[in-house]
């Protein structure tokens, strides 16, 4: 705290014994060591303070930062989403568009189209090496 040396401290003591005196000198002693205790405890105390404020303060502004980023990200989701939204009813309504053409033509087909359509139309048959290997196992 103070930069004192021995040859230093060895004056005070002198200078304090010749002013207090030796009788009232160790009760005089005691008294300021008492007095510095309790101001470096303070001083502790002081800058204690001053440290929590300024963590105080950096949580304040790391707490800004991060509701920041928060809400950037929240923004970005929602833009994310408003797209897919709007690329899924686009996809929607192509679809029903084309159902309803397809629909409306069926409507229009009349009764002796229909036959000749669906007749046109040809089941689809498995490969002939599987119809064996199927043959061969329901045999075995």
């Amino acid at each position: 705290m103070f930069d004192f040396g021995f040859s230093e401290m060895l004056v005070v003591a002198v200078v304090a014994l010749v002013v207090v005196g030796p009788q009232r000198l160790p009760k005089v002693a005691r008294t300021v060591g008492h007095l510095l205790g309790r101001m470096q405890r303070y001083v502790a105390d002081v800058k204690a303070d001053v440290s929590r404020e300024m963590q105080l303060e950096e949580l304040q502004k790391l707490q800004k930062e991060v509701k920041a980023q928060a809400q950037d990200l929240e923004n970005s989701v929602r833009k994310q989403a408003d797209i897919v939204e709007s690329e899924f009813r686009s996809a929607e309504q192509t679809v029903r568009s084309e159902v309803e053409d397809t629909a409306a033509s069926v409507e229009r087909m009349t009764a002796e189209e229909m036959p000749r359509a669906v007749a046109g139309t040809q089941p689809v048959e498995p490969p002939q090496g599987e119809a064996q290997s199927q043959t061969d196992r329901s045999g075995s």
